[in-house]
């Protein structure tokens, strides 16, 4: 498949970027990077991209974006997965988080302490890292799952310590990092790990570089709100954000967060890592493509 040719007369580039015209098939134009690592997802530019995933790669690129996140990534097949990872080399993305386990949304997870669902999930742990190591990740997502409404909260809290200690053995000598995201009480009813002084209090108790906080905005929002407090009060552990607006869980600037606040804050203590957008667009088709990328720009600090 060969490579777009990038359009380097200035007033032709100024002209499409305007428009924010960009069409399959046809010469892409390329964006100044943003300043901040905002990391899209496949599908996330599918009409103006087309639905090969190499394909939306490359645009991602095009636009300026320099990093991308794949929660299904893990479940790829290999030809896949390597064909992206060679793609983002190519074009300077880096990658972002994936899912590393099955996630238990209904039954007790590793709250349950029950030894065979701390095997299974060590066993995806462990398979993780061919993955990570496959497509140039160091970033893997853990959610430890619903709570065991039978156990007290702290027998539970221990159950849990000891499942991350052990997955954080196995990531230690590969340079990777798990990172523990809070899900909020509304979208996901039930699960254990809902708040970020949670999280924090788990990495803590861990005490390991491979257990860090990823730092969903959208959830916290709605679980405790107090963003930026928050996040200056953990921010020791924290190594991952991802975006979406409250209400409707779309681009930023069609909700109640002040995101252009938020990301000034978390540039100006130095982060350098990735901000994965995991939400939906707020209009369909390329309009509201375009409006994704438009929206990013506008609060790009």
């Amino acid at each position: 498949m060969k490579r777009r040719t990038f359009v380097r007369n200035s007033g032709l580039a100024a002209a499409f970027a305007a428009s924010g015209t960009w069409s399959f098939g046809h010469a892409a134009v390329q964006q100044p990077p943003f300043g901040m690592k905002f990391a899209p997802h496949l599908g996330m530019f599918r009409h103006l991209a087309g639905d090969d995933p190499l394909d939306q790669l490359r645009f991602m690129a095009d636009q300026g974006f320099q990093a991308f996140e794949d929660n299904g990534m893990g479940g790829r097949p290999v030809e896949l997965q390597e064909a992206m990872a060679a793609v983002m080399q190519e074009r300077g993305l880096e990658m972002g988080v994936f899912v590393a386990h099955t996630i238990s949304w209904n039954e007790p997870g590793l709250a349950s302490g029950d030894p065979s669902v701390l095997e299974s999930f060590l066993d995806e742990i462990r398979a993780s890292v061919a993955v990570a190591q496959r497509v140039g990740s160091k970033w893997m997502t853990v959610v430890p799952g619903h709570q065991d409404l039978r156990q007290s909260i702290g027998r539970q809290t221990a159950h849990v310590t000891e499942a991350l200690k052990q997955a954080a053995a196995i990531l230690e000598p590969h340079g990777l990092v798990m990172v523990l995201e809070p899900l909020n009480f509304r979208d996901h009813p039930g699960l254990f790990l809902t708040r970020s002084d949670q999280a924090y209090a788990l990495c803590k108790a861990v005490d390991s570089p491979s257990c860090k906080i990823l730092f969903d905005i959208y959830h916290q929002q709605i679980q405790e709100g107090n963003l930026i407090p928050n996040i200056e009060a953990f921010w020791d552990e924290i190594a991952y954000f991802q975006i979406g607006d409250n209400p409707g869980r779309k681009e930023p600037t069609t909700g109640e967060i002040n995101y252009k606040n938020v990301f000034r804050m978390i540039k100006a203590k130095g982060f350098g890592g990735i901000l994965g957008m995991e939400h939906g667009n707020s209009k369909p088709d390329k309009a509201g493509e375009q409006a994704v990328i438009a929206a990013y720009r506008a609060v790009d600090p």
